[in-house]
């Protein structure tokens, strides 16, 4: 199958966007698994792709156009949040005081909080690139990615149901 061809089919195109969603995903978890623990922007960049897969499974059923609408959406979400943390990575603008160096510090903790062992926080820092490859983090390819699966679902949604 030529590559016009496979972009010129509503359904596989829907599985090239949902499908690139799962892929991501799946490539988040198995960094996770090899200890590198996801900061809290990169788990809310998680949630947009998790909808899009669902999206993408009811779209092969009923394809309709709202729900390609809805899957570019969620893409755009998840990139913007990609494109967002990769500007905190890279010192642009200041990220969320609660995971990037630019919090409270222990002013705000109390005595007991100082003292106790029983819950230290695992805080994963938002602006620390905890891996990356080619100078680009993974923030940063999801954003590229999330863009790129925006295009697919907007595609889809242009394309007419192919006939079976």
């Amino acid at each position: 199958m030529t590559l016009t061809a496979l972009l010129n089919n509503q359904r596989n195109l829907i599985l090239l966007a949902a499908g690139g969603s799962f892929v991501l995903l799946a490539g988040a978890f198995v960094f996770q698994a090899l200890g590198y623990a996801p900061c809290k922007l990169c788990l809310w960049q998680r949630w947009p792709h998790a909808g899009a897969i669902v999206l993408g499974g009811i779209a092969l059923l009923w394809p309709l156009r709202i729900l390609m609408y809805s899957g570019a959406a969620l893409a755009l979400i998840t990139g913007g949040l990609g494109l967002y943390h990769t500007g905190i990575e890279r010192g642009f603008w200041p990220g969320p005081s609660s995971c990037t160096g630019s919090g409270p510090g222990l002013g705000s903790l109390s005595g007991n909080d100082l003292l106790s062992f029983d819950r230290a926080p695992a805080i994963v820092m938002c602006d620390q690139v905890a891996w990356q490859l080619l100078g680009l983090s993974m923030a940063s390819y999801n954003a590229l990615g999330a863009f790129l699966f925006a295009l697919l679902w907007l595609l889809a949604a242009r394309r007419g149901p192919v006939p079976a």
